[in-house]
């Protein structure tokens, strides 16, 4: 039981893939919300706010670069599993030859 007595969703019901890309989408546009913050309000005019600006863009960046790569995985076709035939998987094994003892 969590926040008492309210139990916590079965494990399993959200991919961890879908976390990660809605994690990243949310920091993609906090990050591009804060750079266009700093740019409207003109903070980005001063030294400490063009660094500000800069690290936010390197992060929408960082984060966009994920979700791109993260897409077009996504969009790969699934590898089709080939069938194994019986023969050729299990090899007829020959008992070996007695060995003469002298």
């Amino acid at each position: 039981m969590i926040f008492g007595g309210i139990s916590a969703a079965p494990r399993g019901t959200v991919s961890d893939r879908a976390i990660l890309f809605l994690f990243s989408v949310a920091v993609e546009i906090a990050s591009l919300a804060a750079a266009g913050w700093l740019l409207y309000s003109g903070q980005a005019a001063s030294v400490d706010g063009l660094f500000l600006l800069l690290t936010c863009l390197l992060v929408a960046l960082a984060f966009g670069l994920y979700l791109v790569f993260m897409i077009r995985r996504a969009m790969e076709p699934a590898p089709v599993a080939q069938p194994v035939k019986a023969s050729a998987a299990a090899p007829a094994q020959s008992k070996p030859a007695p060995v003469a003892q002298a």
